[in-house]
């Protein structure tokens, strides 16, 4: 049974999947793990590839969702994001956003937030 708290992060996931729909994007994976790591949406289109973190929360109280993505979560996303490029062969140019969700109710609002992070070699 899903707590109350992991039902709304797979509203968010939903509402984040129908986003990137509207945006001409392929979904490629959802919710892809690889031994500790997880992405939430993996998604494309013609261009590039685009690894996701949807936060989603019933409240800012406690600050916007985005601001929940440590730097220690980023890591482990681009650490994800290469072992899924070299285990799928793609070779496409890269983009690590956010989507952040706050659902109240029967209202929801989306703010994405393309290209929130890179990687720091």
């Amino acid at each position: 049974m899903k707590t109350t708290q992991q039902e709304l992060g797979k509203l968010g996931e939903e509402l984040a999947k129908e986003f990137y729909k509207q945006h001409n994007y392929v979904i490629l994976e959802t919710n892809w793990r690889c031994y500790h790591l997880e992405v939430d949406l993996i998604v494309c289109n013609n261009e590039e590839i685009v690894f996701c973190e949807v936060k989603t929360r019933s409240s800012t109280t406690f600050g916007e969702p985005e601001t929940f993505v440590t730097p220690e979560k980023q890591r482990n996303i681009i650490r994800a994001a290469n072992l899924y490029l070299t285990r799928k062969g793609i070779d496409k140019e890269v983009r690590f956003d956010i989507v952040s969700v706050i659902i109240c109710g029967e209202e929801h609002q989306l703010h994405h937030l393309p290209d929130a992070f890179k990687p720091k070699w």
